[in-house]
């Protein structure tokens, strides 16, 4: 199966720092991706970049077999970049529902397949951004990043600060949507031990640069490779 997203040969970073110094990474198409590592190991710097709001220095992004690396951030979107930022960036002064409509794409993710995903934003659909709590906004980051119907969904930190039954609804939620077909998704998660029981795969990073890459199921069961990349057995790892 062809990647649906390509990155090759990627060298970027912030002003004249370069972050990442050469990254080269493919998803296929149900593929639920865990971007682990220390603090400043260049995760965020990586789902940033994907976006197109780092400086690029060399190598190229392909998603569903085209070009994007010349394309802004709004474009990318457009394109199938769909993105959810550890701030979240809803809509504060918009409801629900005009946080969702504003940048609906045509396609299978409607704003009524997101209620159906999320059934507490359709109780609050009246409620505007900054009536809501963290879980609330949380829910609605992703369910307006399905609907510009992305083929590639990026969520940075989406646990953060969440209470655990919370938490729970959201990872179960993004199983499905991966799995619902057309999609493949990055997840960069603080807690190793919850991302572990729903991604595929497992890229740890270093420095900017991939030091292991291997099933989840793997990881997993290799505790000696958690403590020696992210510091701990079993617990969360460090974001």
């Amino acid at each position: 199966m062809p990647d649906l997203l390509a990155i090759d040969n990627l060298r970027a970073g912030y002003g004249q720092a370069v972050v990442l110094p050469e990254m080269t990474l493919g998803l296929v198409e149900g593929q639920v991706l865990a971007l682990l590592g220390r603090n400043g190991t260049g995760k965020t710097t990586l789902i940033n970049s994907i976006v197109g709001v780092t400086r690029r220095f060399s190598g190229s992004i392909r998603l569903g077999g085209k070009d994007i690396t010349a394309l802004r951030p709004d474009q990318r979107a457009r394109a199938g970049i769909g993105w959810v930022p550890q701030e979240r960036n809803i809509f504060r002064s918009l409801t629900v529902e005009e946080n969702m409509t504003a940048v609906a794409q045509p396609g299978p993710w409607t704003v009524d397949k997101v209620y159906e995903m999320f059934p507490r934003l359709e109780e609050r659909r009246r409620n505007f951004g900054n009536q809501l709590s963290g879980g609330e906004q949380q829910m609605l980051a992703i369910g307006r990043a399905l609907t510009l119907n992305p083929q590639v969904l990026l969520l940075d930190e989406p646990t953060e600060g969440l209470a655990p039954i919370i938490v729970e609804e959201l990872l179960a939620a993004l199983g499905k949507i991966t799995r619902a077909g057309g999609i493949c998704s990055i997840v960069v998660e603080q807690n190793a031990q919850k991302i572990l029981g729903l991604a595929d795969r497992v890229v740890i990073l270093e420095r900017g640069a991939i030091v292991h890459d291997a099933p989840s199921q793997a990881l997993k069961a290799d505790p000696a490779t958690l403590e020696r990349f992210l510091g701990v057995s079993g617990g969360a790892a460090e974001h």
